[in-house]
């Protein structure tokens, strides 16, 4: 008969799991993606695995420690299955993908963002926390040359990469910091500096982000949006303002679209249930100006504002184009709009003249709707353009 000796909690719905064939580890795949790796104490009756055992239990009733945890999957984590020595790990994911570890750190260092920061610094995030720096001047592939530098400003997986503007001193004119999101913490890095700054633990995982002057900005995987303003000295204070643009619904993906006025701006969130959400981002707090669809099925994964101001939103096997609809737009929309199926020429079979009585005439005749007209030039994305299908 077996006997519990040991229950501890998880966090997040267990999906996998793997028990390591020479070692007390054990291997655990998360609805969220996440993959842990448990090292447990070796039972009593086994010397051989005490030996192998971290914990300095002999009756198998040590701690249970976490040796390491990173998201492997953007799906969930359904199967998980070490090699016959037990050096690697391998998961697989509703994304997909197969994906392969080592089984002593977790590393396994799949590329996750490149981010070209200037003409000389190239942007290598990975799953495993780090950020290389890759110098394009240099005469070799990436694949062959190594990092010129590498940083870990967070815990996690990277999920955000954004250059910040120059500085006003700044020579180059070229941008030397970024702001980034992984895990469930944001940072600010310097190309020469290193990590200036890195958050504590904000409580939920963190899967965008983007900056305007000096503004921060990151979405959640719980819908809500937080802006840190004051730059730098801003995001050491903590004080952090908080919209929630759909309650449960995850911010995976933003864009910055434009600045305006000067530490204003507005930008594009990508959601998970395919919706893109324009977002004014004031001075006192964010506001929802225009909402549109991608999708009704798949959620956004990608955004974009190409050189003519068009917004480009991909997910599942569609990228749509969107422009914003202007005052002329609008005005041409009026015109074009019949009066409740009249038309101004007399269309519908009977002639002004012919009526009885000018004055009766013009008490039946209908009065046009007027659309209201935004006085702000610079509205939301709402005009779909384009549309192309079947990507695979």
């Amino acid at each position: 008969m077996f006997n519990s000796v040991c229950t501890f909690p998880l966090p997040s719905d267990l999906l996998a799991q793997a028990v390591h064939p020479t070692s007390p580890l054990l291997a655990l795949g998360f609805a969220s993606g996440h993959i842990q790796l448990e090292r447990l104490p070796a039972p009593p009756s086994s010397p051989e695995l005490r030996s192998k055992a971290t914990s300095p239990s002999t009756n198998g009733r040590g701690t249970v420690e976490t040796a390491w945890r990173t998201r492997r999957h953007k799906g969930s984590c359904r199967s998980l299955a070490f090699t016959l020595d037990g050096s690697r790990l391998f998961s697989a994911g509703t994304d997909g993908i197969v994906k392969v570890a080592s089984a002593t750190d977790g590393d396994s260092d799949s590329p996750t963002l490149l981010h070209a920061l200037n003409p000389q610094a190239l942007l290598l995030a990975t799953d495993s926390s780090a950020i290389h720096i890759y110098d394009l001047r240099a005469d070799s592939t990436i694949q062959g040359a190594k990092p010129q530098q590498t940083h870990h400003p967070h815990n996690d997986y990277i999920s955000s990469l954004t250059g910040l503007s120059p500085s006003e001193t700044s020579t180059s004119g070229f941008s030397r910091q970024w702001f980034s999101t992984g895990g469930s913490t944001v940072a600010v890095t310097d190309v020469r500096k290193g990590v200036l700054f890195q958050s504590e633990d904000l409580g939920e995982e963190l899967l965008s982000g983007t900056a305007i002057g000096e503004k921060f900005i990151a979405g959640g995987e719980k819908g809500a949006l937080r802006v840190w303003e004051g730059g730098v000295k801003g995001l050491m204070e903590g004080l952090d303002k908080r919209t929630t643009l759909q309650k449960g619904e995850s911010l995976d993906v933003m864009c910055r679209m434009w600045e305006e006025p000067p530490g204003e701006g507005v930008v594009a969130v990508g959601l998970g249930d395919g919706s893109v959400k324009i977002v004014q981002v004031g001075a006192k707090r964010a506001n929802v100006v225009d909402s549109v669809k991608h999708d009704e099925v798949e959620g956004v994964v990608t955004l974009g504002l190409e050189p003519g101001g068009r917004m480009i939103s991909g997910g599942g096997s569609i990228v749509k184009i969107w422009e914003k609809e202007t005052a002329d737009d609008l005005d041409e929309e009026d015109e074009a709009e019949p009066a409740d199926g009249h038309s101004d020429d007399g269309a519908n079979g009977t002639d002004s003249a012919d009526s009885e009585d000018d004055g009766s005439d013009e008490k039946r005749r209908p009065k046009r709707k007027k659309r209201k007209r935004n006085k702000g030039q610079n509205r939301g994305p709402t005009k779909h353009i384009m549309e192309f299908k079947g990507m695979d």
